[in-house]
Order: C-alpha cells, then structure tokens, then sequence
C-alpha cells in the first residue's frame, strides 16, 4: 500500500522550518549585536543603523547551530567578507578531497647557460 504525499502537509512543514530558522537567527543576530561593536571583524568597515542590514553574524565554525551564550562562535562580517569567508571556506573542503595528477618532471633549462653567459659579460 502506497502512501500519497500530501502537498499542502509538506507546505506546512516547510513553512514552519523557516520560521524556526529565521527565530533562530534573529535571536543570535540580535544577540551579536548587543555583543560586539558594529565594525566588520576582516575589513574594519563600520556600520550604523541606516545600514546595518549589511552587516552579518560568521559562525566561525560554519554550525549555524551553535549559538553558545558568549557568542564565541560568531564574528561579526560585512556581507562582501561573509561571502568571501564561506566562499574560502567551500574551496579549502573541496581542496582537501583534491589529489593533483602526477605531472611529468620538467625537461627545461632555463638557467643552463647562465654562467656562460654571466661569464662573457665579466670580460668585457
């Protein structure tokens, strides 16, 4: 017997999974910013109300789970350096699953003659 998904169900539980995230954030963003000055922890940028909106909370472990009452998992980032940050940070996990193609030792000698050449100019 096969069960039929109901869509409007999964509606719901979608629906209410973003509410739960955007709570979760909003409650560590806020916290952050009663935490920390309103200055970007990489470029030093700084922010005040009129443009706040572009000033995020890094988790620096990439668990946005993590929310220790300290704030010690968060960094306050510019929305450029967040990106920046997350973008270094997929590029280092890809990297460490990278195993480079063994390459051919190289049959160039570009410094091969360089003493006689050193020595020619020296009698002149």
């Amino acid at each position: 017997m096969s069960q039929r998904t109901d869509p409007a169900r999964l509606d719901r539980i979608v629906a209410e999974a973003r509410r739960a995230a955007e709570q979760r954030e909003l409650g560590y963003r806020e916290r952050a910013l009663k935490m920390y000055p309103w200055v970007c922890g990489r470029c030093g940028r700084e922010f005040t109300r009129s443009n706040l909106r572009e000033l995020t909370v890094h988790h620096r472990n990439h668990d946005h789970d993590d929310n220790p009452p300290d704030g010690s998992n968060w960094e306050l980032l510019c929305v450029y350096c967040h990106d920046n940050e997350h973008s270094r940070h997929i590029d280092h996990v890809r990297g460490a699953a990278y195993e480079p193609a063994a390459q051919a030792p190289a049959t160039g000698h570009p410094f091969g003659d360089l003493k006689a050449m050193l020595d020619a100019r020296g009698k002149r």
